[in-house]
């Protein structure tokens, strides 16, 4: 499994890449492994806030259908368009084209909530 050091990431298996006050948020590669071949992807609304721990997301496998949660508190400003008419970019490469959505960080980010990729790593048996 592929964990990138440069990034941070959720218990729920999300990752996030933090540029200024921009948080980029997708699934991570174990996520997409266990889930099998994503088939759709509910992208949330431009605009919409959301708080820490909300499902903001649903990603469809061939295996389920899994919430997606928001590892920070803001409100989404993009998404990937791209994933509606590619929904398998989340299992082809989930750290680069198959990010989900973009949130404007609102206030400091609770990193107590939030793993380092060594603790990631640990929390998947990596």
């Amino acid at each position: 499994m592929s964990v990138p050091g440069d990034l941070l990431y959720s218990k729920d298996h999300e990752w996030v890449r933090v540029v200024g006050s921009v948080a980029r948020i997708g699934i991570t590669d174990f996520a997409q492994d266990a889930l099998g071949d994503v088939v759709f992807v509910q992208a949330p609304d431009v605009g919409s806030h959301v708080g820490v721990g909300d499902s903001f997301s649903e990603v469809e496998s061939t295996k389920s259908v899994s919430d997606i949660y928001a590892p920070v508190t803001g409100t989404v400003t993009a998404v990937n368009s791209d994933l509606a008419n590619d929904p398998s970019l989340l299992n082809s490469d989930p750290y680069g084209a198959g990010w989900i959505c973009e949130i404007t960080i609102a206030g400091a980010i609770d990193s107590s909530n939030l793993l380092s990729a060594d603790e990631y790593s640990a929390l998947i048996g990596a």
